[in-house]
């Protein structure tokens, strides 16, 4: 069963400009303008957003009528959550440096990226079995995570993918494993 899955990042927030983990922010007015203003997206079996406000509200912009699923939910940074990526630099080098090496820690007390990716594995192989097309609204961590399992690449490589603000990431699944698909054709 073939599936298409089209990735889309949520709009910029105040976090994301200020290099903060994030909370649960909106949108700024500008990135809502700018989803407003991509072209329109084709018809899908099933859209997704995640829980967080500012893919909500991404997915309103785009004119998607998007289901919930906590599944798309962001990275959790525990208590990192809120604060400057710098700022945990400056107070604890050493565990932002495990995080950022070690696939399985979670020194913060949220999510490793090792679950991190499970977790997006586990839903993008779901999908796969229901076939049609897809569009997820969620986060550059998920995306960066869906990246990662599709080329089967170890989790030190999620650090090398940069997923911008309303960037769209297009997958195919033939029922037995995923690729990544490029094209200016279609969404």
């Amino acid at each position: 069963m073939n599936t298409r899955l089209t990735w889309i990042c949520h709009g910029a927030t105040a976090a994301s400009r200020k290099a903060l983990f994030p909370l649960d922010e909106p949108l700024e007015s500008k990135a809502a303008k700018d989803a407003a203003e991509m072209a329109a997206l084709p018809r899908a079996d099933r859209i997704f957003t995640s829980p967080a406000l500012r893919t909500r509200q991404t997915a309103t912009a785009l004119r998607l009528d998007a289901g919930i699923d906590p599944a798309l939910r962001d990275c959790d940074h525990g208590r990192w959550a809120g604060r400057p990526i710098v700022t945990i630099g400056s107070e604890e080098p050493e565990n932002l440096e495990i995080w950022m090496s070690d696939p399985q820690a979670a020194p913060h007390g949220g999510e490793s990226l090792f679950d991190l990716r499970t977790r997006v594995a586990g839903w993008m192989d779901a999908q796969s079995t229901l076939g049609g097309h897809v569009i997820a609204v969620s986060h550059a961590a998920i995306i960066r995570a869906a990246v990662v399992h599709v080329l089967q690449a170890p989790l030190s490589s999620f650090w090398l993918i940069d997923v911008g603000p309303l960037a769209i990431v297009r997958m195919t699944s033939d029922g037995r494993r995923w690729s990544l698909r490029f094209s200016i054709s279609d969404l």
